[in-house]
């Protein structure tokens, strides 16, 4: 029987264990995906027009967006926990200029670094999964005056919020499956946590799901203060 992850960042290290290394099968990065629904909702653009010159993306797990990014002629700086995310980016996006890929946890990358971003965003990823208390200071720290934060999850559902179990379906299977926690808001408590932290114009949504599909995305942006 598999060992179980007894870390987050093992936890991460299974995400997708279908993948193999290598730019065959390496995600398309052809456009800019906020939710799970390819084609559904909104692109690059949801960042600003024109795009940010540097951006910070926390948590980008295989890197697509980061590399979509990179393209347009951002340079980028994707950070995730997860070494063998980090591992793979790299590997898949290697000729893609502009683009460096960090492993480290999100906290302490904003809490060390001394580079100011134009944009930070989270694509389900770090923003989702981290104390808003402790990162959003440490967020608001990092951009520059104006700056955006942009970020995406899953719908909430239910009543309640903060943080919650999450369990991950490519454990199954496992001896021991480990549980992280990520932090579930609506609109309205997103718009409350970013404001109390400094951040102004805040834009906090859902987007419904295509027909048929159960769960919308949450889509939140906001600026730092000038």
């Amino acid at each position: 029987m598999p060992r179980a992850p007894q870390t987050p960042a093992e936890y991460w290290d299974t995400y997708k264990p279908h993948r193999d290394e290598g730019p065959a099968l390496r995600p398309d990065a052809a456009v800019f995906e906020w939710t799970q629904y390819p084609g559904h909702g909104p692109g690059a653009e949801f960042l600003g027009t024109p795009l940010p010159r540097r951006a910070l993306d926390l948590g980008p797990a295989e890197g697509a967006e980061a590399a979509h990014l990179a393209r347009q002629g951002v340079e980028v700086t994707g950070v995730d926990l997860s070494a063998v995310q980090v591992e793979r980016a790299r590997t898949w996006w290697q000729d893609t200029p502009r683009l460096d890929f960090v492993h480290a946890d999100a906290v302490n990358y904003l809490t060390t670094t001394s580079t100011t971003f134009d944009a930070v965003y989270s694509v389900w990823g770090a923003v989702w999964f981290t104390d808003p208390d402790q990162l959003l200071p440490l967020i608001a720290r990092c951009l520059a005056p104006g700056g955006v934060l942009a970020f995406a999850h899953a719908e909430p559902t239910g009543e309640t919020y903060g943080p919650q179990r999450m369990r991950g379906k490519w454990l199954e299977g496992r001896e021991r499956e480990l549980t992280v926690l990520r932090w579930q808001y609506g609109p309205e408590a997103w718009t409350d946590l970013l404001k109390r932290h400094g951040f102004t114009d805040v834009d906090a949504t859902v987007l419904p799901a295509p027909a048929d599909e159960p769960v919308g995305t949450l889509l939140a942006r906001a600026h730092a203060s000038s």
